[in-house]
């Protein structure tokens, strides 16, 4: 299965969207939770070309987007074979 990485916030909405649409495909993922800002935080920015929002979801280090994205992504058919890798 594909590694994928979702940078999350506390008590934010739409990354429990995105969390709940890849647990529903069975999909393991790791999750960075940055609250706190910090390193991480900088990281995230850096790897999703300067978006600040959460979540911010990447899958074998190919940038997705946020969880708008990520359920675009499903509804086109394209998420499924991302996974499969």
């Amino acid at each position: 299965m594909a590694k994928i990485e979702i940078y999350t916030k506390a008590f934010c909405p739409y990354c429990t969207r995105a969390k709940r649409l890849l647990d529903s495909k069975g999909a393991a993922f790791e999750e960075v939770d940055i609250s706190m800002g910090g390193e991480r935080r900088a990281e995230m920015i850096q790897r999703a070309n300067g978006r600040t929002t959460v979540p911010q979801v990447f899958i074998d280090d190919r940038h997705i987007g946020g969880s708008d994205d990520l359920a675009a992504l499903d509804r086109q058919g394209g998420l499924d074979p991302l996974l499969a890798q």
